[in-house]
Parts: structure tokens; C-alpha cells; sequence
């Protein structure tokens, strides 16, 4: 069964396709970061991705795909910068990191798409976008499974997610139900990390384990986060950052085989 995948409104006959291929073709590792639903840190997850290994001086992207409700412009402070044109959208560097979100076309309105709409939107997205030459774009997915999940998967052949979960039992249900599509559709997972971490449960990690899926590591709750968010100098110093670090340098910056 395909899921839907068959069935997804971007035509392939669309021309923006095989453009979309041409701006992604000098990008070496793209992995979206996913949850199965929201208020789990996904996208300070993404960003502390993002900033680390652009600290480690590899040469990063983020891009936030999250229609419904992006953040990482406010958690990276982006101010007032913009995009500029030039045979397509050149993304503005921010912190040593090339950055593209919906918000450059949006503003902070509500962006009210769906089904038809929302697809041609990041199918639009990603086609207009020069990212050049990168080692990683991190891109900070919509929660759940929707009409994103099912276009990323098909307009990014080379795409890798990495999945967000907190403790709770019922976030696990939900990412549960988006692992079992991205299994069955054969896309590569880099595998879990569990965040907000305040007791001892060793819960996550067994049924991570049970499906055959890496558990990367823990985050703890940090009381600190909040306050550091829009100060990514401040951001870099919190325990939440400092965890991002030690698990990717554990996982050996997530590098694909």
C-alpha cells in the first residue's frame, strides 16, 4: 500500500520537479526533523542541529517547512533579514548558517493552505531556492503525518528523517504511527531522540529499540531554554545545546553510510 504517495496533488509532469533536483544536487546530507506531533522541541531540535554543526564548520542549511507554525526564525532571531533574487531565491546567512523559512513570504500572518495549495506551496519553495554547495540541510518538518510528510518524501528523493519524541506515552504512540510509514515506504531514519527527559523511564528507549531503530540519545528538561530562545549566543550555552552536541558527536554528526 502506498499510502497516499500515489495519489499526491504535485503532478510529475511538473516542470518544477527536475528543478528541484538541480538546486538540490550539490547538497550532500538532507535530514528532516519530524515528530508525531507538536510541542515536543522539534524545531529547537532542528536548529541546535543546525547551529552545532555550523559551529563544526560544516557548511549548513535550514529550512523551515512547518506551514502550520514556524518558529525557528524566532529562535534564531532573524530580524529583519531577507532572501535576495537571483535566478531563483538566494537564502540569507544567519549565524554561519544559510537559512530559508515560509515566514520570508508570509510574514507573521496565519498562511491558511491546504491539500492542492499547501503542496504547490513547498513544491514552489523548494524549486525557487538556491542553497549551493552544502554538507547538510536540516529542514524542520510539519508534526504528524500530513500532506508535507507525504511531499517531502516525494519531491526529496535523497531525504532522511530523524524523529523527535518526548517521555510520554502518548507522544510515543503518535511518532509510533509516523514510523511505520516512513518504514513502509523504505525512507531512511537516522533514528530517535528523546527529549524533555525528567525522570528515569527507560520507556522510550526499549520500544525505540523493539521497532529496530537507533536511539540517539536523551535530552533533559532544561528550565533555562526558554529564556535563551532568540539569543542564539545564549541558546549555544544551555544544557539543551550542549546535549545536541554530545549526541551528534556520539552518532558521528549523523552521517549517512
Amino acid at each position: 500500500m502506498d499510502r497516499g504517495l500515489e495519489g499526491r496533488k504535485v503532478k510529475m509532469s511538473d516542470p518544477r520537479l527536475s528543478i528541484i533536483d538541480e538546486r538540490l544536487k550539490d547538497v550532500d546530507d538532507i535530514i528532516a526533523v519530524s515528530s508525531g506531533k507538536g510541542g515536543v522541541g522539534k524545531s529547537l531540535i532542528a536548529s541546535a542541529i543546525a547551529l552545532t554543526l555550523a559551529e563544526k564548520k560544516y557548511k549548513v542549511g535550514l529550512l523551515d517547512l512547518d506551514f502550520t507554525s514556524p518558529s525557528t526564525h524566532v529562535i534564531l532571531n532573524a530580524g529583519e533579514t531577507h532572501p535576495t533574487e537571483w535566478k531563483g531565491i538566494i537564502p540569507p546567512e544567519i549565524h554561519s548558517l544559510k537559512y530559508m523559512s515560509i515566514i520570508y513570504f508570509s510574514g507573521n500572518r496565519a498562511l491558511p493552505l491546504r491539500g492542492l495549495e499547501a503542496s504547490n506551496a513547498l513544491t514552489e519553495l523548494l524549486a525557487i531556492t538556491r542553497w549551493g554547495q552544502l554538507d547538510y540541510l536540516i529542514v524542520d518538518m510539519p508534526p504528524g503525518i500530513g500532506d508535507a510528510t507525504l511531499d517531502i518524501i516525494k519531491l526529496i528523493k535523497r531525504v532522511r528523517f530523524l524523529l523527535v519524541v518526548t517521555p510520554s506515552r502518548l507522544a510515543f504512540e503518535t511518532v509510533k504511527k509516523l514510523i511505520e510509514l516512513l518504514l513502509e515506504l523504505n525512507v531512511p531514519v537516522v533514528g530517535v531522540i528523546e527529549n524533555m527527559k525528567m525522570g528515569e523511564s527507560t520507556f522510550i528507549r526499549e520500544r525505540i529499540r523493539e521497532i529496530d531503530l537507533k536511539y540517539l540519545g536523551e535530552i533533559p528538561f532544561d528550565h533555562a531554554l526558554e529564556e535563551a530562545i532568540g539569543d542564539p549566543n545564549r541558546f549555544s550555552k544551555t544544557v539543551f545545546a550542549e546535549r545536541i552536541r554530545e549526541i551528534l558527536e556520539m552518532n558521528d554528526y549523523l552521517k549517512g553510510s
